[in-house]
């Protein structure tokens, strides 16, 4: 998945590292200096946690 895909708002779903199997809305976008992309990710009981933005994939609708 292209990074760029990826927009405040979009639901997701982690499917790689720390957070598998957890899913949310992807609320913030940050770029590294190094260039990786980070998400904050707020789950629908209200709780956030930061991922790679590689390691979510989009869920429809």
């Amino acid at each position: 998945m292209a990074d760029a895909e990826i927009r405040d708002g979009d639901r997701c779903e982690v499917v790689a590292g720390t957070h598998a199997g957890k899913s949310g809305v992807v609320a913030d976008l940050k770029t590294s200096k190094t260039g990786a992309v980070t998400i904050t990710v707020v789950q629908d009981t209200g709780e956030r946690f930061k991922t790679l933005a590689r390691n979510v994939r989009l869920v429809e609708g």
